[in-house]
């Protein structure tokens, strides 16, 4: 086999931090140029006397406004665009089912950029070109599809667009094409392998899977240790959003400690989401990103809702781009019951943490007469025997280590596998069902 670098772009991965910020003030001071050519942000600086020349400093970001998800939604469909639509190449919206679709649009330089830092990144975890890479995110307007076939083919591997669903399907071109790489979400990963039991599918003989790329749902270390050690594989966290291009913005490096902001290509900032503060490194807030490689739609300051933290000090892998750790959640997907804040992503770290169980759940928010409250189905294992005693003793402990986690009481229910229900898509895992007493 051919004698890879370990870095795909040296020239980037590998600079210093005071290298990283050198290039981030100037691009930003590009993109802030970029940025007069559209109309939303024009009006937006003039409105508060702010010119491009005032940013001067890094530090001087923070005296431009926020953009937030409902500004893409009321400048629809081309409002921020920084260039003419001729100038652009493709565009790529979400399922606008709560209102107006956000649209992102790309040139062809956009493209390139995009497929060249999902590239960046899959080299990073050991794909190489001798690798069969399958992909089984939905194509079209979501991003995880052309986004990661893509760079998968910048990489220079053989690609199995498999597209989402067919389970069945995706595990005979496994096993057909020899497939080493995957990109599949946390909860369909796990589903393969429910489908591989049934079909009498060991993924340790009969599979030469090695790398999982997962995202696009939070999910837990100990989510991310159970589906490894069903798998066999090396399972990296991956980030990405559409209004950030898609899948690329920050991975995995083999460490496995946390993801690499590629911070050539965007700023990182973490806020108070109550305060919008910056928080000091090491402490949970709310990420906001600003594009700095990016033509047809740069964003500033954009509120991604996404609630993690910047991980304090220096990567072993020798990249010094900013790491994240993985999320904890969105500020808008936070439950509270009772006065008491949770997220679905406590829970779930708790109920992997018993190899009695399997791993789909689904937790529901009711109210019973004036109190609301809160059940936690999961499905147990397939190997768990029918003992009464034990299933009692079972509930017992998962009731009491989750109200240790979340403070609350929920009721616990264990199911029977294969109970609850799946899909090929991002797994449903919170039921709102609560009346709301004016």
């Amino acid at each position: 086999m051919t004698n890879y670098s370990e870095f795909f772009n040296p020239e980037k991965e590998m600079m210093s931090r005071q290298q990283i910020e050198d290039l981030q003030l100037e691009r930003l001071k590009q993109t802030l140029h970029n940025c007069m050519n559209s109309s939303f942000y024009k009006k937006r600086f003039d409105d508060i006397g702010l010119s491009p020349e005032d940013i001067k400093t890094l530090d001087d970001l923070r005296k431009i406004p926020f953009t937030t998800k409902q500004d893409l939604r009321d400048t629809y469909p081309f409002g921020i665009a920084s260039v003419s639509l001729r100038d652009c190449i493709r565009l790529h919206s979400s399922s606008g089912t709560t209102g107006n679709p956000t649209v992102i649009l790309h040139t062809k330089k956009d493209l390139e950029e995009w497929a060249n830092a999902v590239a960046r990144c899959l080299w990073m975890v050991g794909a190489r070109p001798e690798d069969v890479f399958q992909n089984t995110s939905g194509y079209g307007m979501f991003t995880g599809g052309l986004g990661f076939q893509y760079g998968a083919e910048r990489l220079g591997m053989l690609t199995v667009p498999a597209a989402a669903g067919n389970s069945r399907r995706q595990i005979k071109f496994i096993t057909d094409f020899g497939t080493t790489v995957v990109h599949a979400i946390p909860s369909y990963a796990t589903r393969l392998y429910e489908v591989m039991q049934d079909e009498g599918i060991d993924p340790y003989k009969d599979t030469k899977l090695r790398i999982l790329a997962i995202g696009a749902e939070p999910h837990s270390e100990e989510q991310r240790k159970r589906i490894e050690e069903m798998l066999g594989v090396k399972a990296y966290n991956s980030f990405g959003m559409s209004e950030m291009c898609g899948p690329g913005v920050a991975f995995e490096c083999k460490e496995q400690n946390g993801m690499h902001i590629w911070e050539d290509y965007y700023i990182v900032e973490i806020v108070n989401p109550d305060t919008l503060e910056p928080v000091p490194d090491g402490e949970i807030g709310e990420m906001v990103l600003t594009t700095i490689n990016r033509e047809a739609m740069p964003l500033l300051r954009y509120r991604t809702r996404d609630l993690t933290r910047i991980i304090p000090g220096e990567c072993p892998c020798g990249r010094h781009h900013k790491r994240i750790d993985r999320m904890k959640g969105r500020s808008d997907d936070m439950i509270v019951l009772r006065g008491v804040n949770i997220f679905p992503i406590q829970i779930e770290q708790v109920l992997m943490k018993f190899k009695e169980l399997g791993s789909n759940y689904l937790i529901t928010l009711q109210t019973d007469e004036v109190n609301d409250s809160m059940t936690v189905e999961v499905e147990l294992g397939k190997l768990f025997t029918d003992d009464y005693t034990r299933l009692q003793k079972l509930t017992k402990e998962i009731t009491s280590q989750l109200h240790d986690e979340i403070l609350l009481i929920p009721h616990v229910k264990l199911v029977a596998p294969g109970s609850l229900p799946k899909t090929d898509g991002k797994a449903v895992r919170v039921k709102d069902l609560r009346k709301h007493f004016c």
